[in-house]
């Protein structure tokens, strides 16, 4: 187990703006940071980071927490595994206190994947290059296919032997058990017994963005009969292949800066192009795009220029992703790489400068382009041309983003041109895709996520926060800001003698918490103050229970303080200065104000129904006193006034 000294060090050291920034693009919005959220599909970001809070929050998808939850949520990694990966960042010596062997495999086999694929690479690699095979097959095959050993090390390309079990054999002296191995790919089950599943095949490692492998892809040595050219990673834990997008480790930082991404098809594509300079370069892996494919893609860029193999198997490939790119809001444009070649033959037949000059000079617009396919194949053919109308117009609603709006007028006008239909008539038929999407959207969310997705979308995500503060003044919201307070300021002095946690927690015991969350959060700050003595914010947001970690960061970025605006409830408009006691004074008397209006609130239900006059005389009397202590917090708010 890592030690508790060496996790404060890593939590003291986080700066969660460079890690969250590995992933997600950032930009600087006041004090905070926005970009799209990972976690979910969006147009407009609303993925919010606060380096002084240390937390993140999606106003999207509700999504919240800490550097340590991030990487665990993003990365599927374990808390010790995420720990490690920040220990390792920030050059943390790791410290472990003694474990029992059970509670250690357990630890191993939670990262057993992750650790099965970092073994088996070093093993592949040292047989690429240390071995007589290796370097015969394999290193002579790369060479004369133009790779240099320097990009063959970079992207961590190795060889697995040609007999039965060498690899199998290594894991196994290395005590990887058969469970985890099977469900690597790495190994396979013959006559009872494991076998290599990549024999005499050279070895891709598909990376993950913070440079893990997730798995491997095996090309067999030229050309074999019957054996495919690829064999790939089952699908597991960590290898999701509709996730994945092959070089997107090595090539993120480039697409960023040439705010372009060029999609191919293949591993040695991506290599090649990457050799040759051209390294804004990333591949699907052979299969139809996927909406997180896009999306990962859209982290970096919104221009996405796929480049395929000129034949029909090519275009029909490079077509097949087209509506989803153009929902997720990117531009896209295709370049068809003539006389059969493909990017890593061209790139090699020709040179990296003419390969650049060949791209610019002939990306071709996608939604343009598939008409003229699907105008050329039906030809004459009425039913086909109609199919094709309906086709382009459902194309064409995929567009939707309100800033798009001309873009989509624009290809209307030039789509119907060559159609050689009415503009008018094409505009009815999108329009009426549209209609259909919204109505089958609205289907599926609730009257609130409507509510609040439209605000985000009009408001541009800044004004969506104003309009969410209708939301907020609930009875809940009192609870959630003194909990935010106590979790805050609580080892802050409010008074002679008095902690803010100290008046916060008098409070709390005669005005009882409803929210169960939050009971729970201050159950364990109360613990976790009587065993240290002290606690400050960072120490309580990495805690280990990482399900209260992420409940507490969305508590902590609401992005209004109770101390920056005035507001109205109950009939009363509040108006606060900066001063912290008087922000933890007035939070707490407004929260009592809060509980004590509801319990008058029941009272007066009581009243009505009460028939017997002693009791109803009783109840009087309470309600009586309600309002008494009442007349006493607001008198004692001296900047409240009735309305």
């Amino acid at each position: 187990m890592i030690s508790q000294q060496t996790i404060q060090q890593i939590t003291s050291r986080i700066d969660i703006i460079d890690v969250i920034g590995e992933f997600v693009k950032l930009k600087k919005r006041g004090t905070n940071y926005l970009g799209l959220c990972p976690f979910h599909g969006e147009k407009s970001p609303s993925f919010t980071v606060s380096p002084a809070k240390e937390i993140y929050k999606c106003f999207g998808c509700g999504r919240s927490g800490n550097t340590i939850t991030f990487l665990m949520e993003h990365e599927k990694q374990t808390y010790v595994e995420a720990l490690r990966w920040l220990a390792n960042r920030y050059n943390v010596e790791i410290e472990e206190t003694q474990v029992s062997d059970e509670v250690r495999q357990q630890l191993l086999s939670a990262d057993s994947l992750y650790i099965v694929n970092s073994f088996a690479q070093k093993f592949f690699a040292k047989q690429l290059f240390e071995t007589e095979e290796g370097k015969d097959i394999a290193l002579t095959y790369l060479t004369e296919r133009g790779f240099t050993e320097e990009t063959i090390q970079k992207f961590q390309v190795g060889y697995n032997p040609q007999a039965r079990n060498e690899f199998a054999k290594a894991a196994a002296q290395s005590q990887f058990n058969s469970e985890t191995l099977l469900k690597s790919g790495l190994v396979v089950t013959r006559n009872d017994e494991l076998a290599d599943n990549y024999r005499g095949r050279i070895i891709f490692p598909i990376h993950n963005n913070s440079g893990k492998i997730l798995g491997f892809g095996a090309r067999v040595i030229g050309k074999i009969d019957k054996a495919p050219k690829y064999i790939n990673t089952p699908e597991n834990e960590i290898y999701v292949k509709s996730k994945i997008l092959y070089g997107l480790y090595f090539a993120r930082l480039a697409i960023d800066k040439a705010d372009e991404c060029l999609l191919v098809e293949g591993y040695t594509d991506v290599v090649s192009l990457s050799q040759a300079g051209v390294e804004n370069v990333v591949a699907s892996g052979g299969t139809s795009l996927t909406a997180d494919q896009l999306r990962l893609i859209k982290k970096y860029t919104n221009n996405l220029t796929i480049i395929y193999d000129g034949d029909a198997a090519g275009i029909k490939a490079a077509l097949r992703g087209l509506d989803m790119a153009l929902e997720e809001g990117l531009n896209v444009k295709l370049v068809l790489i003539p006389d059969k070649e493909d990017p890593d033959s061209y790139v090699r037949l020709v040179g990296a400068n003419a390969f650049k000059d060949f791209v610019a000079a002939n990306k071709k617009d996608f939604v343009l382009f598939q008409l003229e396919v699907m105008l050329k194949e039906a030809g004459t053919d009425i039913t086909k041309k109609n199919e094709t109308v309906n086709h382009i117009a459902e194309t064409l609603s995929k567009i939707n983003k309100a800033e798009d709006f001309s873009k989509q007028q624009e290809y209307i006008r030039e789509c119907a041109s060559l159609l050689k239909i009415d503009e008018g008539g094409l505009t009815n038929l999108v329009n009426k895709f549209i209609r259909e999407k919204i109505t089958k959207d609205e289907k599926k969310i609730t009257s609130r996520e409507v509510g609040f997705l439209e605000s985000l979308d009009a408001q541009k995500n800044e004004s969506a926060f104003d309009n969410a503060i209708n939301l907020l003044l609930e009875d809940e919201y009192q609870e959630r800001e003194v909990v935010k307070r106590l979790i805050e300021y609580g080892n802050q002095i409010l008074s002679e003698n008095k902690y803010i946690s100290d008046a916060i927690f008098e409070v709390l015991e005669e005005y009882h918490l409803n929210n169960k969350q939050l009971e729970k959060v201050t159950e364990s700050y109360q613990q976790m103050l009587r065993s240290n003595g002290f606690i400050d914010t960072k120490t309580f947001l990495y805690s280990s229970d990482t399900e209260m970690n992420a409940f507490v960061a969305g508590l902590l970025n609401f992005p209004y303080e109770v101390h920056d605006w005035s507001r109205r409830m109950d009939g009363y408009i509040v108006k606060l200065d900066k001063d912290l006691s008087t922000v933890i004074v007035s939070a707490l008397n407004m929260y009592k104000l809060r509980k004590i209006k509801r319990m008058y609130l029941e009272l007066e239900d009581e009243l009505m129904k009460e028939k017997e006059v002693e009791k109803y005389n009783g109840l009087i009397k309470i309600y009586t006193s309600l309002k008494t202590i009442e007349r006493e917090i607001t008198n004692e708010m001296k900047t409240v006034y009735l309305k």
